[in-house]
Order: C-alpha cells, then sequence, then structure tokens
C-alpha cells in the first residue's frame, strides 16, 4: 500500500473527528439498548444509560477485532485511503446522525459510516474503489440483521408465553423486571462490542495510509481504548427523542417483552461481531421488538411508525454517501 504523506495536525484532526463520530453513534444509539428497559419502567433513564455506558466500555474484553478489520479493509480499496477520503466519510456520517437524531429517527450509525466511506471512496476514485465481497455482506445484514432479530424476539416471547403459562402475571412482571436488568446489559455489551470497532477500523484505516501503522498488523492500545471509551460517553448523554420511538412508539412492552426483545438483539449481535459483521444496532432491536409485538397479534404492532423507520434504513447509505462525496470536495480545497 502507497503511505501518503499527511501533517500530524491532519491526523490529530481526523482522528479527533473519528472519536467525535463514535461519540455521536453511542449519543444516537443510546436508544437502542435502553429504549425497552426505560419504557417497561424497569430503570429510570439516567440509572438505563449509566447502565448501558458501563457496558459499552467492558465490551474491549470480550469482542475480537473482527468488525473492526472489516471496516478498515474490508470496504473501500486501501490503495485510495487518504485525509481526504477520511474526512469525507466522517462528515458525511455525522451530518446524516446530526439529521436524523434532530428529527428523532433511529437510523444506523454504521451505515451512515459505510455510506461515508463509500461516497468519499466513489468521488475520488469510482466505482473500482468499492470492495464488492464486503458491502454486499453488510448490505446483506440490513435485511438479515432485523429479520434474525424478528425471529429470535418473537421465538423467545413464544418459549416465555409456554413456559409461563400458568404462573400468576404479577409474578411474571415481577421477574423478568430482574431478568430485564441482564437482558438490556447483555444488548448494550453487543452494541458496545459491534459499533466502537467501527471507528476503530477508520482510524485504524488512517494510520495505515499515513505510515504510522503497519498493514496487516494491529491498530494501537490508544485507538481501541479511546474509541470503546468515547462510545460510552456518548451513550452516557444519549438523547430522550428516540427512546420514545423505540420503545413505546412501534409498540406497547412490558418487562417480558422487553427481555425478549434485548435477548433476541443481543444474541443477532454477539453472532454479527463473531462473524465480522458491521451491523446495524438500530435495525437489529427494532426488528426484535416487531418481533415480540406481533407474536401477540399483528395488531398490536403500529406499522405505520415501523414503516417509516424502513424508510431510513434504505436512505441512510446513500443520503451519508452523496454528502460525504460533498464533504470530500470541501476537505481538498481546506485540508
Amino acid at each position: 500500500m502507497q503511505t501518503i504523506q499527511m501533517s500530524l495536525w491532519v491526523i490529530a484532526l481526523l482522528v479527533a473527528l473519528a472519536l467525535l463520530f463514535d461519540f455521536m453513534n453511542g449519543f444516537h444509539d443510546a436508544a437502542n439498548s435502553i429504549a425497552t428497559v426505560v419504557s417497561t419502567g424497569v430503570l429510570k433513564p439516567h440509572h438505563a444509560v449509566a447502565m448501558a455506558a458501563m457496558c459499552n466500555v467492558v465490551a474491549i474484553f470480550v469482542f475480537h477485532l473482527k468488525v473492526a478489520a472489516t471496516v478498515g479493509t474490508g470496504t473501500i480499496d486501501v490503495n485510495i485511503v487518504d485525509h481526504y477520503v477520511i474526512f469525507g466519510a466522517l462528515v458525511g456520517a455525522i451530518a446524516w446522525n446530526v439529521i436524523t437524531w434532530y428529527y428523532g429517527i433511529p437510523s444506523s450509525s454504521s451505515h451512515a459510516l459505510i455510506g461515508g466511506l463509500v461516497g468519499a471512496a466513489v468521488a475520488k476514485a469510482g466505482t473500482g474503489a468499492l470492495v464488492g465481497s464486503g458491502l454486499l455482506k453488510t448490505v446483506a445484514f440490513i435485511l438479515i440483521s432485523p429479520l434474525l432479530g424478528f425471529i429470535l424476539g418473537s421465538l423467545m416471547m413464544v418459549i416465555v408465553g409456554w413456559t409461563f403459562f400458568r404462573t400468576p402475571p404479577s409474578r411474571v412482571d415481577r421477574w423478568f423486571r430482574r431478568l430485564q436488568l441482564v437482558s438490556a446489559s447483555m444488548y448494550s455489551l453487543g452494541h458496545g462490542g459491534n459499533d466502537a470497532q467501527k471507528t476503530i477500523g477508520i482510524i485504524w484505516m488512517l494510520l495505515i495510509a499515513s505510515g504510522h501503522v503497519v498493514a496487516g498488523g494491529q491498530p494501537p492500545t490508544w485507538v481501541i481504548v479511546s474509541c470503546y471509551v468515547a462510545i460510552g460517553m456518548g451513550t452516557l448523554f444519549g438523547g430522550l427523542r428516540i427512546v420514545r420511538t423505540m420503545g413505546q412508539k412501534i409498540t406497547k412492552l412490558k418487562p417480558v417483552g422487553g427481555f425478549c426483545a434485548e435477548t433476541g438483539g443481543a444474541l443477532t449481535l454477539f453472532l454479527a461481531s463473531a462473524l465480522g459483521v458491521p451491523v446495524s444496532t438500530t435495525h437489529t432491536i427494532t426488528g426484535a421488538i416487531v418481533g415480540v409485538g406481533s407474536s401477540q397479534k399483528m395488531s398490536a404492532v403500529r406499522w405505520g411508525v415501523a414503516g417509516n423507520i424502513v424508510w431510513a434504513w434504505v436512505l441512510t447509505i446513500p443520503a451519508s454517501a452523496f454528502m460525504a462525496a460533498i464533504a470530500w470536495w470541501i476537505g481538498r480545497h481546506i485540508l
């Protein structure tokens, strides 16, 4: 791979921008891991975000860097990566995150970043700069992750329903209020493990391109630690706009439903991280929540709200790619 000459201030600026994206990822996606536990009344919002933030950071000890490797080397040709491409990708992703956060739309920070990389790479070198196999895997999981979340969430709900068929509802509610603390922690662990690695992959890509890290090696420890801490801090300050959409507008949840949705979502995230696939935590938990609601009755799901969320999924990659292409052109003139 060709080494690109970059000044230290440009590298520092882009690392700071990447960590800002990571912080916003946690802020934007905090609702995914705490929406159900807050909406069922098991935890107050500030307690829930503190728990989720801690689990985000603890994930550093649980997951390997397979997702980071996919983002860093499996989406665009590393030979065309320079500071302009990284700048465009990050600005495009951040811009889309700000827009969707402002309107309370639970879109995917993960796919905003992938879209940003695609847009900046195509702006520089055309479609030949894209790595088809990595992108195909990522795009496929736009459908697979919510579908798997849906299946696992609804399956968990059916199993729990049959298991506790003769148990008084008050006792079931009391048990699952406690169990939901476990399921929410598992989901937050999966969220940190998958999402923090996407920013690790970006910074890793930047350091390889600038010659500060040897291609084929491992990212520096400071990169790994700073990315996990940044997403944890973002989760700690996560907004409540999206919590309301995820936790109550799609379907009304009780503690047992929250447990099933979080467990189904967590299992999906663990599987994706093991396979090295950068998936959307938003897609995953939405699919699981819809699965839980529809397992009771189809009318329990507000399909109009779910449909609006799906539209946001469809638009995320092309919209962030378009913004990234513009940011790439701006970066060429200011960096």
